[in-house]
């Protein structure tokens, strides 16, 4: 079967959708039951690529401030390019990673990997209007659709009235780059960031309303001053939508001595700082799924999470779940990995146990299955 993939994600510095991109790409190829061709948004390759274009999100950022509807522009030039390979390729079957697919005329397989966009607080206007009226149309046209988790499933089948047998929630898997490592395996990169071995919590995530760092700087600024100085918040994520006063929030905490923004951490140094951390603390409003999560149970600490949305879904019984409002609950979470080390030895067996459970390999076959579904309809 020969898929037309789009990659394009690949382009820019790693998040959680191009995570999914690559490691999903990367089990493909490695299955070799299909034979998947990369759609780099005005090319095509065989090749997966490593590592996003520098400088790009600059030139990005420019063209937003000066081309009219610069989206519409990029959709449309990118469309001329994708059809031109479809023909050329002439592809069985189209998947589109990322929400919103190209025209194709043949199955095409969609992947939705949340909703938030319908909570208008959680992402920019324009983002909003934009998958908002195009997604409709994408699920209609799709022959199958792809979700991360069960809770997005049924998000989907009652917003949209889609058939439940057309929605296939596939959970995500953990690459193996997330594992637990030594403080001598680590020992060269955390000094590079200026940190300890097992001395920091680590907070993940793009600086947003959605992944609720506020709450997760308040409910650290709430802990008594011993634990506060001997394990500070650390982190990790790049500036993100109406990011200004957590910026400030974090600079004036920074200057106390209690926490460290690191901005964005290169996907090829993360699973290190993951697995030299004491604890993540990732007590997001809404997930799809929650990949950072699931990243720091492999990685060998244990997890503070929400108890909302995907999330309970991914931490199993082996994350510390709390109502990502109730601040006092998220700062006795933190307060109780710090001091009490046989519970945050028992979170980290079962944290092991509860990751096993999610290969990328099982979420290609599961994945692939659907691809069949899709060329038999």
């Amino acid at each position: 079967m020969r898929i037309a993939f789009n990659a394009w994600s690949l382009m820019s510095p790693h998040t959680g959708i191009a995570s999914y991109t690559r490691n999903l790409a990367l089990a493909l190829l490695e299955s070799r039951a299909v034979e998947p061709l990369f759609f780099y948004g005005f090319g095509w390759s065989s090749e997966m690529r490593g590592a996003s274009v520098s400088g790009i999100d600059p030139v990005k950022a420019a063209v937003k401030k000066l081309v009219p509807r610069p989206y519409a522009l990029m959709r449309f030039l990118q469309q001329q390019f994708f059809s031109a390979g479809a023909r050329r390729h002439a592809f069985d079957l189209y998947h589109e990673p990322s929400f919103l697919p190209f025209h194709f005329s043949g199955p095409t397989v969609i992947t939705i990997h949340d909703l938030s966009f319908l909570r208008p607080e959680m992402h920019p206007s324009q983002r909003v209007k934009a998958v908002t009226t195009a997604l409709p149309r994408a699920i209609e046209r799709a022959a199958a659709i792809i979700v991360d988790s069960e809770f997005v499933r049924q998000e989907v089948i009652a917003v949209y009235g889609v058939s439940p047998d057309r929605v296939s929630a596939i959970p995500l898997g953990v690459s193996s780059e997330y594992r637990p490592r030594s403080s001598a395996e680590v020992g060269a990169n955390l000094a590079r960031y200026n940190l300890a071995y097992r001395e920091y919590m680590l907070a993940v995530g793009t600086l947003e309303p959605r992944k609720n760092l506020l709450q997760a700087l308040a409910a650290h600024a709430a802990l008594p001053e011993h634990a506060r100085k001997a394990v500070p918040l650390v982190v990790a994520g790049m500036k993100g939508w109406l990011s200004q006063e957590l910026e400030a929030r974090i600079r004036a905490a920074e200057e106390r001595g209690e926490v460290r923004w690191l901005g964005y951490v290169p996907a090829e140094d993360l699973p290190q700082i993951y697995s030299a951390a004491r604890l993540l603390v990732y007590p997001s409003l809404y997930e799809g799924f929650g990949l950072p999560v699931l990243e720091a149970m492999a990685s060998g600490i244990p997890v503070i999470t929400s108890d909302q949305a995907s999330l309970p879904e991914v931490a199993g019984d082996a994350g510390i779940m709390v109502d990502p409002r109730d601040c006092d609950a998220l700062r006795d979470a933190m307060l109780r990995l710090i001091e009490d080390e046989k519970e945050l030895q028992r979170r980290i067996e079962l944290g092991h146990t509860q990751a096993a459970r999610f290969t990328w390999h099982m979420c290609a076959a599961k994945t692939m299955s659907v691809y069949w579904q899709a060329m038999a309809t």
